[in-house]
């Protein structure tokens, strides 16, 4: 998180480590835990968890520098994500969406949510192109504006548009030159990003 420059917001989001893993979930070891919490907090306020990949192998070059954000991880053979089976999809920082805000910001992947929350920006994650879903849209009509953040290839505007065309209040946010949001701060840092939106 140090690497990506999200260690201010980790305790936010209450990010954990899975040390030892209990017996059927052996393959969750030595991940990055990420919990959905769910607004109201309390005793019940995880509602569901995803691992993420953090191996050495993975996530580290030859020379051990952290590839991310700036480079492209290399989990071969495996997903860099796993979900709790038989969970559904779900957005991430449901929180958001309950914050006295004209706008929301809507990213592909929680890291990148996590960016725009370290700027001050509300913001809420779909887990990927395959698992947006049709209820996901009526919390976001209540907004102003809401800013799609399209990675910066032709897939990311893709599917940034597709989910745009189903939004009347959407306006689709390209970050270009291949940038995700969490290359696009370290690369250029937070005003930068936040001008992509209109803030000051």
């Amino acid at each position: 998180m140090t690497a990506r420059g999200l260690e201010d917001v980790a305790e936010k989001f209450t990010l954990g480590h899975v040390g030892s893993a209990l017996t059927g979930h052996e393959q969750r070891s030595g991940s990055l835990v990420i919990p959905y919490l769910r607004p109201a907090g309390g005793p019940h306020a995880v509602a569901t968890i995803r691992f993420r990949c953090i191996a050495e192998a993975c996530v580290r070059d030859e020379a051990g520098e952290y590839l991310a954000p700036t480079r492209k991880e290399n989990h071969r053979g495996h997903g860099k994500y796993l979900t709790l089976p038989g969970d559904l999809p779900r957005l991430f920082n449901t929180r958001a969406l309950i914050q006295n805000a004209p706008f929301i910001v809507i990213t592909e992947g929680e890291f990148d949510a996590m960016v725009w929350e370290s700027i001050g920006a509300p913001a809420i994650a779909y887990q990927g192109t395959s698992t947006w879903r049709d209820h996901f849209i009526p919390p976001l009509l209540g907004f102003g504006t809401v800013f799609i953040i399209a990675d910066g290839d032709k897939a990311g505007i893709e599917a940034a548009e597709k989910l745009a065309a189903q939004l009347p209040n959407a306006k689709v946010i390209v970050l270009g030159d291949g940038h995700d949001s969490n290359s696009f701060l370290h690369t250029f840092g937070a005003a930068a990003l936040r001008e992509k939106i209109g803030l000051q």
